[in-house]
């Protein structure tokens, strides 16, 4: 019984620690360190900057490109089991319409539905 109990109350909470910008010659880098502090691994699929969703990759491109890491492959996603932190980068091109000194709104999705906001500055 106590098996099903907890099947049904199992639950994602994932919370944005630390968001740490450092600028590079041609993007900006933000580190978002997250915990999952739910009973149940979290899946997170998307990443928004100012609600418009990031390219994927391992490495940033630079130029006007806004990019991020969920992990390997085109299918990106990046899951974190129930106690664990992870780090999502994000790579902001320098050398578009964002300046330094303004500030950015992430979001990253979970596969359970769930959105976690972060503000940011650009350096």
């Amino acid at each position: 019984m106590s098996g099903i109990v907890s099947q049904y109350t199992a639950f994602e909470k994932v919370e944005i620690q630390t968001a740490i910008c450092t600028s590079e010659s041609t993007y900006w880098k933000i580190a978002i360190k997250l915990k999952n502090s739910g009973t149940k691994a979290a899946t997170l699929t998307n990443v928004f900057v100012n609600n418009g969703e990031t390219a994927y990759a391992t490495t940033p491109t630079g130029g006007t490109a806004i990019e991020a890491d969920l992990g390997p492959g085109t299918g990106q996603t990046k899951q974190i089991v129930s106690g664990a932190s992870d780090t999502v980068p994000v790579w902001i091109g320098n050398t578009g319409t964002l300046t330094a000194g303004t500030t950015v709104n992430i979001k990253i999705h979970s596969a359970g539905g769930m959105d976690y906001i972060k503000l940011v500055e650009l350096v």
